[in-house]
């Protein structure tokens, strides 16, 4: 059993949650868009002051959602997790964030038949680019993690007869422009959240799979572009 304290800044919402065997101890969300920078120290310190005020709870270990995702989120929260991994000497916990929007869907997904079902987590690269992978029911990647460009081709392979492909996160909408097949559902309103971390970062916790406090980075699958910004006024 271990006491966790979970990070996801990996998207638009911000959030964390103190996990122990299972349970959601305290967590915090903030939907108001990428105010990361802004709410996350303060949301960690509620969480411990929560510590603080249950007989001095120890945290085990500070798990963060490793990417991909929004270049700034994930820097943030690698960061805050860094700090506190090293101030308290405690293993250092990184979840793929594809891997954590799919867990999430499984459990809002009652028919879901985890024999044939596959899951195609989605988060929005710009234009017609995603981060995905494609998941079985156990979590193993059929399809690697990586950016694509949304084209019919790319899924083909698993829209298939008899089989379901679920698109969920951010970048489904996109997918849905796209891929017409009767094969692909479209599962709405899944978002990474800390809370949604806790099956995937205890299970870490018992494989002890730590990242390096001083050499781990995020996981972006592609470099950073930035744009020029257009001048307003001409001289």
């Amino acid at each position: 059993m271990a006491l966790i304290l979970n990070i996801e800044t990996s998207c638009a919402t911000c959030s964390v949650a103190l996990s122990y065997d299972g349970m959601i101890l305290h967590h915090l969300e903030d939907f108001e868009g990428r105010n990361h920078a802004a709410m996350l120290s303060d949301m960690i310190k509620s969480c411990m002051d929560y510590l603080e005020n249950h007989d001095g709870m120890k945290l085990d270990a500070v798990a963060v959602s490793i990417g991909p995702g929004s270049y700034t989120g994930l820097r943030i929260g690698l960061s805050e997790a860094k700090g506190i991994a090293y101030g308290l000497k405690i293993p250092l916990i990184g979840v793929p964030t594809l891997e954590l929007i799919a867990t999430m869907a499984m459990f809002e997904i009652a028919d879901f038949n985890p024999d044939t079902d596959l899951f195609a987590p989605m988060i929005d690269a710009r234009r017609m680019e995603v981060f995905t992978a494609v998941y079985d029911s156990a979590l193993q990647p059929v399809m690697d993690p990586a950016p694509q460009i949304l084209t019919e081709q790319v899924f083909s392979k698993w829209l298939a007869p008899g089989r379901r492909l679920l698109f969920m996160g951010d970048g489904a909408a996109k997918a849905r422009e796209v891929l017409r097949s009767v094969s692909a559902v479209y599962v709405a309103d899944i978002v990474p959240l800390a809370t949604g971390m806790v099956p995937i970062s205890e299970k870490l916790m018992r494989d002890k799979v730590y990242l390096d406090p001083a050499y781990s980075v995020p996981l972006y699958l592609k470099e950073f572009q930035a744009t020029t910004p257009k001048k307003r006024f001409q001289v």
